[in-house]
């Protein structure tokens, strides 16, 4: 039996209070890892993630930031190294479609929103990441990227859906520059996942369409991305550098 142990590792998980995020950071709890469960306005939620962890046995601390912005980044990691140590992965996961808006009637500071939230986020904490897992010569980044990266999103969000094809253009340049360091960045590319992501930006109707279109005939639950994630961090994957993993159902295939 296959056993991952990230005992003795730190791990970020940004937007970690809800969804795709809150189940990333209890999955690297249950397997050892302490959490910093990063939020921006939903600290109830990440509080709860905070004590269900903790409940489990595990160690995770919540840390509120605006991950758009870089005095508070820098602010965060000074506070987990003191607190927690050195961040030893990275998970950035924080990200959102803002609102829909077709680019006709889009105002530029929506752009700069959704640009700053899905893109800048991660750059900041990647940028922050980066020196003390060189120090150590190791480190994992995995970066949260959506399936609309590759099909360019539904209507209203085409800047969603570009700003994460940055993000997994990102992802495969700093694996480029870091893989000599030790640090290992990849990639996880979400499909139609049940969480408050879909309640807020999507209708039921689409969400239908979606399911007929999938060929496995469900949405994914955030359990599944996160088994993604635990494989990107994990000793099972010391030979993956600069991929995108998709985990859509097979909704998309190469």
């Amino acid at each position: 039996m296959i056993s991952i142990n990230l005992e003795k590792k730190v791990a970020l998980v940004t937007g970690a209070g809800t969804g795709i995020g809150k189940a990333i950071a209890l999955k690297l709890a249950e397997t050892g890892a302490t959490v910093a469960v990063n939020y921006n306005s939903s600290k109830e939620s990440a509080e709860k993630v905070v004590s269900t962890i903790v409940e489990q046995g595990g160690k995770a601390k919540a840390y509120q930031c605006d991950v758009a912005n870089e005095e508070a980044v820098k602010a965060m990691y000074i506070k987990i190294e003191e607190e927690l140590g050195d961040v030893d992965i990275l998970i950035n996961n924080a990200g959102s479609l803002v609102e829909r808006c077709v680019i006709e009637n889009m105002s530029t500071e929506l752009w700069q929103t959704i640009v700053d939230v899905n893109q800048k986020s991660v750059f900041l904490c990647s940028k922050y990441a980066i020196p003390k897992m060189k120090d150590k010569k190791e480190g994992r980044i995995v970066n949260v990227s959506s399936i609309a990266a590759r099909n360019g999103g539904g209507i209203g969000a085409v800047m969603y859906a570009s700003s994460k094809a940055a993000v997994s253009t990102f992802t495969k340049g700093l694996a480029k520059e870091l893989v000599g360091n030790g640090i290992l960045v990849n990639a996880v590319s979400p499909g139609v996942i049940t969480t408050p992501f879909h309640d807020r930006f999507t209708s039921n109707e689409a969400r239908e369409q979606f399911k007929n279109a999938i060929p496995l005939s469900r949405e994914g639950q955030p359990s599944e991305v996160a088994d993604a994630v635990l494989y990107l961090v994990s000793p099972l994957s010391t030979y993956i550098v600069g991929e995108n993993i998709e985990v859509n159902g097979g909704q998309l295939m190469d």
